[in-house]
């Protein structure tokens, strides 16, 4: 059976990180944490649990999960943020892999709450995220704050879980807006950073096509209210993040 480490990297996430560790005690070989020096009490809950618990500065997401998974102990990797938990189908299927690892990576359906109501439309469900990995074939990869892993070599191959991880975002449309104003501004200087440009067209078409395809195209109405806020939340978010562009280009 293959040894498989756990990492997780936080900041001031002493809300989530319980219930995450909790769902990967009977699952992992090790838990290791990697955070950015929080001011709450996420140290003292890690330690409590007994995991591994490792400061570093944050230089980015990418750069903080990139560095993270260099720290795990074993080259099979379960990789997740703070606030996801892992259901027990989800368990029963990585424990099965444990025994027959048999693809280079998997895929894990990623199922969001939103304001305490499970989101599956508007492009957030399946959220197909490669988080089981081995660290020595891939790294992170993407435009902060939006990371993905990258497999080095084009011909690997991959498999599919059924269960789900459980992503517990946003407790309130709040938590959300100030979501949208933090990784807007990452994502803002990361495309200045990168060379990329904003202009009006794009400042004013790219969230009208957003919000038409969260709430038509991918039927995020079905999901009433919410499926409604998210649509406009999320195409305010693409608006923000190219005024902000424009500013920085100025």
């Amino acid at each position: 059976m293959i040894q498989l480490s756990v990492v997780i990297i936080t900041f001031n996430e002493e809300k989530n990180i319980g219930r995450t560790i909790d769902s990967v005690l009977n699952l992992a070989d090790e838990v290791l944490v990697v955070d950015s020096f929080s001011k709450d009490e996420t140290e003292k809950i890690c330690k409590s649990k007994g995991v591994k618990f490792i400061q570093h500065k944050f230089d980015g997401y990418i750069e903080q999960k990139n560095w993270a998974l260099q720290q795990a102990k074993n080259n099979k990797v379960l990789s997740l943020d703070a606030d996801e938990v892992l259901d027990d189908d989800l368990k029963s299927e990585i424990k099965e892999i444990k025994s027959n690892w048999i693809f280079d990576g998997y895929y894990l359906n990623r199922l969001t709450n939103y304001c305490g109501k499970w989101i599956y439309h508007g492009g957030w469900y399946p959220d197909k995220k490669l988080r089981l990995i081995d660290k020595t074939k891939c790294e992170w990869a993407g435009i902060n704050p939006h990371d993905k892993i990258i497999y080095f070599n084009k011909k690997s191959k991959y498999g599919f879980l059924n269960g789900n991880l459980l992503h517990y975002s946003f407790n309130s449309i709040g938590d959300h807006l100030k979501k949208i104003d933090k990784y807007s501004e990452i994502a803002s200087k990361a495309y200045f950073e990168s060379g990329k440009k904003g202009n009006y067209i794009n400042l004013y078409l790219n969230p009208i096509l957003k919000f038409l395809k969260s709430y038509i195209v991918k039927l995020g109405f079905l999901d009433g209210y919410f499926g409604w806020k998210i649509a406009t939340l999320s195409s305010y978010e693409t608006y923000l993040k190219y005024k902000k562009l424009i500013c920085l280009q100025k």
